[in-house]
């Protein structure tokens, strides 16, 4: 399938790949299987890095946007595995294509596009002692719903929890890495030509999360009395040259 089918995806356009046929557990949520396939236990481990109440037990867990490749199924395992009560937040559609939890053991899916379904997140489960928002981001900063989208979710987060935004393709930091030496040999070795990308430094893309959004995200996490820091992605992970994290922390 090719890559440029994955641009300006949206909720309803991944409501799509949801159900067209012949396509993978990897491209169902955008990604070429490159980009996936076979990298997905690393991610996992970085993510439980990152949020050590994972590590813990009986924690009300949110996944934002699971979609349905091996990332959701570690995760639930791995909640059932510490009796934490997990809740995957995304469409019909792609929550059709995750198991259902038969005994209960404290698998729930909610329906619907966030931030519209955190009503009925909250009215369910109370708040939330850990967030996850992997690979996400950037279709809210698409859709022109950031700051709703950051804000809800602060607001589902319980005191001393934690959040982590993951895995956001930050189009400053992609033009900085290609602007460098080690860019300009990444590109030639995958790209399989001796041009040059042009960085374009100070050019903003509209609709992208860029070095200005990511500033803009921390303030706001922090205005609304959460510590928030930007974190590198874990070494080795497909893309970790151009995309980082975003941890937040109630005290």
């Amino acid at each position: 399938m090719a890559a440029g089918r994955f641009n300006d995806l949206d909720y309803e356009g991944f409501r799509k790949l949801a159900v067209e046929k012949d396509l993978s557990r990897f491209e169902r949520i955008g990604f070429p299987n490159c980009y996936r396939d076979g990298h997905e236990t690393a991610i996992f481990a970085d993510i439980r890095t990152k949020l050590p109440k994972l590590g813990g037990k009986g924690a009300v867990v949110l996944d934002i946007g699971p979609g349905c490749s091996d990332l959701p199924h570690m995760l639930m395992a791995h909640c059932t595995a510490h009796n934490h009560r997990l809740v995957l937040a995304d469409s019909a559609e792609m929550l059709a294509l995750l198991p259902e939890d038969p005994h209960r053991r404290g698998v729930d899916k909610i329906a619907g596009r966030f931030p519209d379904s955190a009503h009925q997140i909250r009215a369910a489960f109370g708040p939330a002692d850990v967030i996850l928002c992997y690979s996400v981001i950037q279709y809210a900063v698409a859709e022109g719903i950031l700051d709703g989208f950051i804000d809800t979710a602060l607001g589902l987060l319980a005191d001393g929890g934690e959040m982590l935004i993951g895995d956001i393709p930050n189009v400053s930091m992609r033009k900085r890495f290609f602007a460098s030496p080690a860019g300009r040999a990444f590109h030639h070795a995958y790209g399989g030509d001796n041009d040059i990308p042009v960085a374009g430094l100070d050019d903003s893309e509209e609709g992208k999360v860029n070095d200005r959004v990511v500033l803009e995200l921390l303030a706001r996490a922090r205005a609304a009395g959460a510590h928030a820091f930007v974190l590198p992605q874990a070494d080795g992970l497909p893309m970790a040259n151009r995309r980082e994290d975003i941890l937040i922390r109630r005290p």
